[in-house]
């Protein structure tokens, strides 16, 4: 309501009661004319003073919202400039047209007609999609809102709420727990002496480098540590790739010992029990996957990866596959049949693990089966398989994954063998509905991992599943032996992963290929089931020929991306670039059905080729890993490759 509408409300009661009053003074004329005359003269005395004394009341309600219309006004203005509140002003083109006090005493220079996207870049383009957003400026953080209807950025000062959550953040308990992988095997023919002088090394090194950070650690076993810090201190460890791990690996030669560190880390928990379960899991995740490295484990599952730049050293004990075999021989022994399977497109150490697994069972006296498609075999394996069907006790075993489907029982037991991850078994249906599970494998451990296994025997420092096997069958005490071809496609599988036993080959490798040739394997058999074709011989070498060797010998080589190959055969031509001179690492890459592209590496030992592939997806060995891409082009994948190993290099050299 404004000020003439005010006054006419005020006046309209006032003439009113006016003609009122004259109307009753003209009444008393009629009666009384003397004291009718009086009465007027008293209304006409009355009329004139509250005429004037309103007159002087509304002169004064004018002059008060006058003033009071001034104080808002500068308070107003006062508050758009003075008001904790940023507010920049837009015309029409996005430009800058006013700034307030608050905002421009921040700016460091003068941004009056320039365009807003400008001074904060794409920042309309960001409030398009949400309501508002954060951004930072100089030393200043903002919560930002966009009035449309007047072209207004509202930016609010959140910086010490900022402050305080990063404080908060930093200030995270964590919890890490430190394990010497290889002590025991180190020091079990020291004497006391020497003994002691490694134990004073581990302490020495690991207090100077808890020293440097800030960390909190106690030695709580001979080879066990347990670590307190925060989540600042953490961060910092991380900018140094975790260093203890090289310092103790070269401090340790000196001592004539070659000791590594495996760290677990839990994070993302103000809970101590929920952060000590991470840790230990971390821990057994870097254990599983080789040792010398760290797994730091967050509450969500997320897991990150430091480290792993050596060959895992041979530790595995005699003892262990001796209790590993007698426990298999339990589980298998309470289930009623057992159903072997290995990983999708099974290669020769697949199948003869599977086969080794299928004896073990059948020395128990069980009945057991080999999960394989027509579908699954390649060339390679068509000849192994050729060979079986010559066998009919052996034929029998391999049955089809519906017919493994439709034999399955609530006892059944499931053993997959050279995997651990349940996207890659040979058929996930049937993992699925097993409720007994049994995990055989030799790769390291990675993030995906199979469910409820009743027992799980995984050696990273194993040259192949069929050396484990081979181990796990030596300790069963039965008149029944491996027939000559079981022997020779267990044989053939160990070949195969170790490239003519040149890589991951420690000793044990050879007492189990020294085992299976005692029971009848034909190394002229072995050969005939990994010739060629010459198909496949084209191909391998039309890989080859697009070579190109780069910085720290690294050849790359590539198939043109209108054709498909084999993943062997993509597998075949990474292991042999390894054999030139000058090539530390191989990288293939080649297109394969499915809209995938695929990638093999390999390794010398001196480049982690493991790292570069799960970068990219993927996993595996330091010497012997792969990944696919989806939806992507050979030349993009090799883009990829490039940028990935850029960046493990430069982490390298920090």
């Amino acid at each position: 309501m404004n000020r003439q509408s005010t006054k006419k409300a005020l006046m309209l009661p006032f003439i009113l009661m006016v003609l009122t009053g004259i109307a009753l003074v003209a009444v008393w004329f009629v009666f009384n004319p003397v004291v009718a005359t009086i009465a007027a003269i008293a209304l006409i005395v009355m009329i004139i003073i509250t005429i004037i004394m309103g007159r002087q009341a509304l002169l004064k309600m004018d002059n008060y919202v006058d003033d009071l219309s001034g104080h808002i006004s500068a308070g107003s203005q006062s508050a758009i400039k003075h008001l904790p509140i940023g507010m920049i002003v837009l015309d029409e083109n996005d430009n800058i047209e006013w700034v307030n006090q608050f905002m421009s005493e921040r700016l460091t220079r003068n941004v009056i007609s320039d365009p807003v996207n400008e001074v904060y870049p794409n920042i309309l383009k960001q409030l398009e999609k949400t309501q508002e957003i954060e951004t930072e400026d100089n030393e200043y953080h903002y919560r930002v809102r966009y009035d449309e209807a007047d072209h207004i950025l509202y930016f609010f000062d959140i910086t010490e709420e900022v402050e305080t959550r990063d404080l908060y953040e930093d200030s995270k308990p964590i919890i890490a727990t430190l394990f010497l992988d290889n002590y025991d095997e180190i020091t079990q023919n020291m004497n006391d002496t020497q003994r002691s002088e490694i134990n004073s090394m581990v302490t020495r090194i690991i207090s100077r480098w808890a020293q440097e950070y800030n960390i909190f650690f106690k030695r709580y076993s001979s080879d066990q540590f347990v670590a307190y810090l925060n989540q600042r201190i953490l961060n910092e460890v991380e900018e140094n790739n975790f260093d203890i791990l090289q310092q103790l690996r070269e401090k340790s030669v000196g001592y004539r010992a070659q000791l590594t560190l495996s760290i677990g880390v839990g994070e993302g928990s103000e809970n101590l029990i929920d952060l000590g379960d991470l840790s230990q899991s971390g821990l057994d995740l870097a254990l599983g996957r080789g040792g010398d490295q760290v797994a730091i484990k967050h509450i969500n599952g997320n897991v990150r990866f430091y480290g792993g730049k050596t060959d895992p050293m041979e530790k595995r004990t005699r003892v262990r596959a001796r209790v590993i075999s007698h426990a298999l021989k339990d589980i298998l022994m309470e289930g009623d049949k057992v159903i072997v399977m290995g990983h999708t497109r099974p290669d020769l150490d697949a199948i003869g693990a599977a086969i080794g697994v299928s004896r073990f069972a059948m020395m128990n006296h069980l009945d057991a089966y080999i999960v394989l498609n027509d579908s699954d075999i390649d060339p390679t394996l068509r000849r192994v398989m050729d060979a079986v069907d010559e066998k009919p006790e052996l034929k029998e075993r391999f049955v089809t994954s519906d017919e493994a489907w439709d034999m399955m029982t609530s006892k059944t037991t499931v053993v997959i063998v050279d995997t651990h991850k349940p996207e890659m078994v040979l058929d996930e249906n049937i993992l699925n509905k097993a409720n007994r599970k049994v995990v055989i494998d030799h790769h390291r451990r990675g993030e995906s991992f199979i469910s409820s296994p009743l027992l799980v025997y995984m050696e990273p420092y194993a040259s192949s599943t069929a050396e484990l096997v081979t181990e796990l069958l030596e300790y069963q005490a039965t008149e029944q032996r491996l027939t000559r071809l079981e022997s020779t496609v267990m044989f053939a599988g160990i070949i195969v992963d170790t490239r003519n036993f040149t890589l991951r080959t420690g000793s044990r490798t050879f007492d189990a290929a020294s085992y299976l040739r005692a029971h009848g394997a034909d190394t002229i058999l072995t050969q005939h089931f990994l010739k060629d074709d010459i198909d496949t011989y084209i191909n391998r070498t039309e890989l080859i020929r697009t070579v190109k060797l780069q910085d720290h010998g690294v050849a790359i080589a590539h198939g043109p991306d209108d054709k498909i190959f084999h993943p062997v055969t993509v597998a075949q031509a990474a292991d042999e670039l390894l054999s030139l001179d000058g090539v530390e690492a191989s990288y293939v890459i080649a297109r394969r059905e499915d809209n995938l592209v695929g990638m093999s590496a390999r390794s010398l030992g001196s480049v982690n080729v493991q790292l570069t592939m799960e970068a990219l997806g993927g996993g595996g060995h330091l010497t012997n890993a792969a990944t696919q891409l989806k939806d992507v082009t050979v030349d993009e994948a090799i883009e990829q490759l490039q940028q990935a190993i850029t960046e493990q290099m430069s982490r390298s050299e920090e």
